[in-house]
């Protein structure tokens, strides 16, 4: 059931949604001082690519909090509402709730990435 899950959440939008964490991650890792960000990006870009079977847990410390607001500023609310806006477009029909609940969680992590531990099922 999680690879055809994940089979249709690329068809409805999730290959956007991975795409846009790659490209993100590409960016960061321009500089020097952005690669670990960028790398904390393309760790996240499986989970966006494949949604179904993940969990996120969240254990950040003081390093985290600071990076996540750099992030915030940078490059997190651009991410934030991209999958919030396809997570509302997909809730409006019923078999696209699923998918737009996996859009919100992953427009949550989009505001909150660093800290954030990704588990599968």
């Amino acid at each position: 059931m999680r690879f055809l899950g994940n089979l249709i959440w690329l068809v409805c939008g999730g290959f956007i949604s991975g795409l846009g964490w790659l490209i993100t991650g590409l960016i960061w890792c321009i500089t020097i001082v952005g690669i670990p960000v960028g790398i904390q990006c393309f760790k996240l870009s499986t989970m966006s690519f494949m949604p179904f079977g993940a969990e996120v847990n969240y254990e950040g410390g003081a390093v985290s909090f600071l990076v996540n607001i750099l992030w915030f500023i940078f490059s997190g609310i651009e991410l934030a509402i991209g999958n919030f806006i396809l997570g509302c477009l997909l809730c409006i029909t019923i078999v696209g709730i699923p998918f737009g609940v996996q859009f919100f969680k992953i427009a949550k992590l989009s505001l909150a990435p660093f800290g954030a531990v990704i588990e599968r099922i």
